[in-house]
């Protein structure tokens, strides 16, 4: 199984580059973590910011792995515990199929990402940088195969 992870945003910061290496780098052979990156559109005071997010949004939809399971990370999505996103893992290793986490800019995912996910995730309440969320991601990913593996990493 391969999880993709489609993001918007280019370019990252060193340190978020070696925070989301490291992880990615851990993951085992049977979930291997790929990063999709999705050029951000230019940002003006007169940008038409929806307009922007539905390019973006059209650029991640097209990113999207054939038959890939779909989850959205998203404010308003379920929240999982660690534990709990063990046990979706481990379901979406027995189910086979690949697995597309999407990762929207500044304003979100567009409606499209939304409708085309069938699950939606939410990281936590609070509201974090776009680069930040691609460690956490990783990191929770990387967690969660340890918990499978009965690995003491989780302790």
């Amino acid at each position: 199984m391969e999880i993709h992870l489609i993001a918007v945003g280019e370019r990252m910061p060193d340190w978020v580059s070696r925070g989301y290496e490291e992880y990615a780098r851990r993951m085992p052979p049977e979930c291997r973590l790929k990063l999709i990156e999705i050029p951000a559109a230019k940002r003006t005071k007169a940008a038409d910011l929806k307009r922007i997010m539905q390019q973006e949004g059209e650029r991640m939809l097209a990113a999207i792995p054939a038959n890939a399971d779909v989850v959205a990370l998203d404010v308003g999505g379920q929240n999982w515990t660690t534990p709990d996103l063990a046990q979706q893992l481990e379901n979406w290793l027995q189910e086979g199929r690949n697995l597309a986490l999407l990762v929207g800019g500044p304003e979100g995912l567009a409606p499209a990402c939304r409708k085309r996910a069938a699950r939606h995730w939410s990281l936590s309440a609070l509201t974090f940088p776009h680069p930040l969320v691609r460690i956490i991601l990783a990191e929770q990913l990387y967690r969660a195969t340890t918990i499978l593996k009965g690995h003491p990493y989780h302790k």
